[in-house]
């Protein structure tokens, strides 16, 4: 029995590997992705406003699952031609694709309420002063914008933790995949359950530093 249960820790710890790397590269190309897509939807350009909306109107009106398919599949279908490759890298590519592409989607709306949230007039009181464009954002959206935003940040951000899971639905061994298998191969359901351990310490680690970092914030009333 303790040499299944080390068996099953060092399984589960190579598994949480690629857990945090989807996690990680998911949030490194959806933040950015999402601040241009939250652009884009306020574009004062009709055509690129609409097209910016329908896309987010897809992406958070679709499941996740359903999208991880799609990008899985539907370009080898469409191409003859499986561009991800039949290797662990390319469906973990097509993974961190489909993940950022939602979650982009998801940050955007939070974006815009945070940009949308700051009053006016500072920003007319930074043109007084003769800022440009780009130094109002900075200097006075962008702080602003970020101490509104990271409550739902949060959300969203822990949320992620536990959309990871449905990686395994295009063969990704993630955390949940890793404990499933062992149903399969050894007859235990035990490895399962456990990953909520894992889970559980990821996401405590999480609210701990969203909320330090709320705290840090408290400067801006």
């Amino acid at each position: 029995m303790p040499e299944m249960f080390w068996s099953v820790n060092q399984s589960l710890l190579l598994a949480l590997a690629d857990t945090f790397k989807i996690f990680a590269c998911t949030l490194i190309f959806a933040i950015p992705l999402g601040l241009v897509v939250a652009f884009g939807s306020m574009s004062k350009i009709k055509p690129l406003k609409y097209a910016v909306d329908l896309i987010v109107w897809v992406f958070r009106g679709t499941p996740l699952m359903l999208q991880l398919f799609v990008v899985f599949y539907i370009p080898g279908i469409l191409l003859h031609n499986n561009i991800w490759g039949s290797g662990t890298e390319g469906r973990m590519l097509a993974t961190i694709v489909a993940f950022s592409l939602n979650y982009a989607c998801y940050f955007s709306v939070i974006f815009r309420g945070g940009i949308e949230g700051v009053p006016a007039g500072q920003r007319e009181a930074g043109e007084v002063l003769g800022m440009t464009k780009s130094q109002i954002f900075f200097k006075i959206t962008l702080l602003q914008m970020i101490k509104r935003v990271v409550p739902p940040m949060s959300n969203e951000i822990i949320t992620l933790v536990k959309d990871t899971s449905l990686a395994r639905v295009i063969g990704v061994v993630e955390l949940t995949h890793a404990g499933y298998a062992y149903i399969k191969a050894a007859g235990i359901i035990w490895p399962l359950f456990y990953t909520a351990v894992f889970y559980l310490l990821f996401v405590g680690i999480l609210t701990l530093l969203f909320g330090y970092i709320e705290r840090r914030l408290n400067y801006f009333r």
